[in-house]
């Protein structure tokens, strides 16, 4: 399991350093270091200076590019429609949240790996070939989960002619990856909604309960919270939630 975890944060930082150098081509044809005429040592400190931005950048590409968003939000909207203000804390939503997302993309992971970044490691591949290879399975998996009105949204606005691409492969990352995440936000307040309307029906009879006991003055949040989490007990709710966030990226 370490090793599987380790690869997936080596493949998230290797994305990372390629989104730098792709869309920073400017940057990387004008900029120039000279430390005595000492190449290696001026690739070394180029190197250094790419992995600082690379981890400071991981945190945002394993967001932006995986399935931790949906994951991360719905898990939020469960924790506001029970009503139990920090329990789960954000520290165990957010490790669970990561957790669910290494295990979604290691088959994505595994492949960037088997791919990319084995070949350039055992020097038979370039690192920007390496680069451009490592970022086709996460191409991939955005293309299966985005919509298609909200990739049009971002063709539209970058005015790129969706009539010359040569299928959804050969779509760009500036609009990719904004149009992934909108729809997984959009997928992730649609599951939120279904899963506050039993724990609002809940809400909702023990205030009529309440009301025509007279007992206004007793707020109803306090009464229906654990009627709503022994609910959510019974039916096993964590078990379902995660079973189905899991089987929503199967596709």
């Amino acid at each position: 399991m370490k090793a599987k975890i380790s690869i997936g944060v080596f493949v998230i930082g290797l994305v990372a350093s390629g989104l730098i150098f792709m869309t920073q081509p400017a940057f990387a044809q004008s900029f120039t270091l000279d430390l005595g005429g000492d190449s290696s040592a001026t690739t070394r400190v180029v190197q250094l200076i790419a992995l600082t931005t690379v981890l400071s950048l991981a945190p945002s590409i394993l967001i932006m590019m995986t399935s931790f968003t949906r994951i991360v939000i719905v898990f939020s909207f469960v924790r506001t429609a029970l009503g139990t203000q920090q329990a789960p804390p954000n520290q165990v939503l957010i490790s669970l949240a990561l957790f669910l997302t290494l295990f979604i993309m290691m088959p994505t992971f595994e492949e960037v790996y088997d791919e990319a970044l084995k070949p350039m490691m055992e020097g038979q591949m370039e690192e920007v070939e390496a680069f451009d290879r490592a970022l086709v399975p996460f191409h991939r998996f955005m293309s299966r989960h985005v919509r298609e009105q909200d990739l049009q949204l971002f063709f539209d606005i970058a005015k790129i002619d969706d009539t010359k691409l040569d299928g959804i492969e050969s779509v760009p990352m500036k609009a990719l990856i904004p149009a992934f995440m909108l729809s997984e936000i959009r997928r992730a307040f649609e599951i939120g909604f279904l899963i506050f309307v039993p724990f609002l029906v809940i809400d909702m009879v023990v205030a009529s309960v309440l009301m025509s006991m007279g007992m206004m003055m007793l707020p109803p949040i306090i009464v229906a919270l654990p009627f709503k989490i022994i609910f959510f007990v019974l039916v096993d709710g964590w078990y379902l939630l995660v079973g189905s966030l899991v089987k929503s990226f199967g596709g």
